[in-house]
């Protein structure tokens, strides 16, 4: 083996590639239907580089990979979420304030265990640190206390606990998960025979039973022409009317509106067909659907859209982004002509939006290295993952500036976000891995290990509870909040494995993660200046 690590201790990026494909490999093996995922990329290299480092040889991943993995995993993560993320956010401020209190908690823990352990200041802030698995926090203990070294110490022991107990509290999220509530309804169509006698317009309908559900055909008696509907046509009883939207909507409508007729508009493609097209034209991307104005161009309608694995309803105000696929209901002769007014090919779901991506990153990383004062004369740093996911946040909800698309393909961002992730585990383990060593022969590794042991079950035990039964957070947005919380991409990638990329993790993880980010940092300088 001595040959074998000291050829990887010279090529560090053949050693990257490799922990991928091993960490991977045991990432996909099932006990008892529990994966690791990719979080087991990190286990890899953390287990290969101390094996490597015991025989002499110190082997590293570089450290501009691991920044470069984690900013862009951040950014793809902010642009999926960005449409979701400023709406979640209104409501979200208690759980953002019940989220420091925690942190507040945990870190009193560390301090009064620290003290009563007779730990100096940079060890406790280190353990801090390690427990709640956030390295820019490390490294503003290091620098408040002015001994980074012994800061160090204390992460690297209380780190790997503070992963796996994590890790613990989102598999018990997503156990209760299986029962949410929050759910999205599945969309579906159905064709509804009217028997109301006041003839209203489909405008008052909306107006009635909301957006969420949209009019796809309409058909006069019994053999009339199906034809497009538009908000200013009024019905009138026995006509048949094909509602799209949310299954709990539409019953709404079939109430509402008359009874669920047995004819089906959708066989009878005579007059009007539908079709799936992709949205790859980039003059198309970042605006809404009812700005594209397809019903005064073609007498056409966007019935949903299709975003990733998600299912939407199409809302006026629904802006489309590349790689969406939307199913258009209209005339027979003009769908040619719809398909090539969208782009309709596969370019738009992967193309990744080099000058969004480009520009998005730079000031992203630009953001997370200004300095921030605090009292006492010193300064802190967001990071760089967390001033790309802010920017790819307002990226990702804007769409469009002017001529400019903001935003990436769902499938684009996806492939970013997992590329970038891989990397910064693979960096995260293998920095861990040349550390632990030093870390065990301090002689206090057993003291570090309880007390960052009590910080990870504290905080971690803390929001479980308080998000939970206070809160009544669904499972499944728990468990990504739960990885946020902890800043830890290895937990979000295990509940993504876990939930096969459910929408809830990624949207529970952007709702807390820049303010979790800046609290800890903030926390652990106080704590290595005490």
């Amino acid at each position: 083996m001595n040959t074998v690590f000291a050829l990887l201790a010279e090529q560090p990026i053949l050693y990257l590639f490799l922990v991928l494909g091993i960490g991977m490999a045991f990432g996909h093996v099932k006990v008892k239907g529990v994966s690791l995922g990719a979080a087991a990329v990190l286990f890899s290299a953390l287990g290969i580089t101390a094996w490597a480092l015991a025989n002499g040889y110190e082997i590293l991943v570089p450290h501009d990979v691991g920044i470069m993995g984690l900013a862009l995993f951040a950014f793809a993560i902010g642009v999926t979420s960005g449409p979701n993320f400023f709406h979640v956010m209104r409501t979200s401020g208690g759980i953002l304030l019940a989220m420091v209190a925690v942190f507040l908690v945990g870190a009193g823990v560390t301090w009064g265990l620290g003290q009563a352990f007779d730990m100096s200041p940079a060890l406790i802030a280190g353990t801090f640190a390690g427990a709640i698995t956030n390295t820019p926090a490390l490294a503003a203990a290091g620098a408040a206390s002015g001994d980074p070294a012994t800061a160090t110490v204390g992460y690297s022991i209380s780190y790997l606990y503070g992963v796996l107990g994590m890790l613990a509290f989102a598999m018990l999220a997503l156990n209760y998960g299986k029962n949410d509530t929050d759910a999205p309804s599945p969309i579906i169509n159905r064709t509804v025979r009217i028997e109301r006698d006041d003839d209203p317009s489909l405008a008052d309908v909306h107006a009635e039973l909301g957006e969420k559900v949209q009019f796809s055909r309409l058909r006069r008696g019994e053999d009339g022409p199906i034809i497009h509907p538009r908000s200013t046509d009024r019905i009138h009883r026995d006509d048949l009317l094909t509602v799209v939207g949310p299954e709990a909507d539409v019953r709404r409508a079939i109430d509402d509106l008359g009874h669920l007729s047995s004819h089906s508009l959708l066989t009878d493609r005579r007059y009007l067909d539908f079709r799936r097209v992709t949205v790859s034209n980039p003059k198309i991307a970042g605006h809404t659907i009812e700005e594209l104005g397809i019903e005064e161009k073609f007498g056409a309608t966007v019935s949903r859209v299709r975003r990733g694995d998600v299912d939407m309803v199409g809302e006026p105000g629904l802006t489309l982004i590349l790689g969406d696929r939307a199913r258009i209901v209209a005339p027979t002769a003009k769908m040619e002509a719809i398909s090539k007014f969208f782009g309709d090919s596969a370019r738009g779901l992967s193309d990744i939006n080099p000058v969004a991506l480009g520009f998005g990153m730079a000031l992203g990383l630009f953001i997370g290295q200004i300095q921030f004062p605090v009292p006492g004369g010193s300064s802190f740093t967001i990071g760089s993952a967390a001033g790309t996911l802010l920017v790819g946040l307002v990226m990702g909800r804007v769409g469009r500036v002017g001529k400019v698309t903001t935003a990436l393909p769902q499938t684009a961002s996806a492939v970013l976000s997992e590329l970038g992730l891989l990397l910064f585990l693979a960096y995260a383990g293998a920095n861990a891995g040349t550390q632990i060593a030093n870390a065990f022969s301090s002689g206090a590794w057993i003291t570090i290990l309880l007390v960052g042991f009590a910080t990870t079950t504290t905080v971690g035990l803390g929001l479980y509870l308080i998000m939970r039964y206070v809160f009544r957070m669904g499972g499944t947005r728990l468990s990504g909040l739960l990885g946020a919380a902890q800043t830890q991409p290895a937990v979000l990638a295990f509940c993504n494995t876990r939930t096969n990329g459910d929408a809830r993790v990624a949207l529970g993880y952007a709702m807390v993660y820049p303010v979790a980010m800046i609290a800890k940092i903030l926390i652990a300088q106080v704590l290595g200046g005490l």
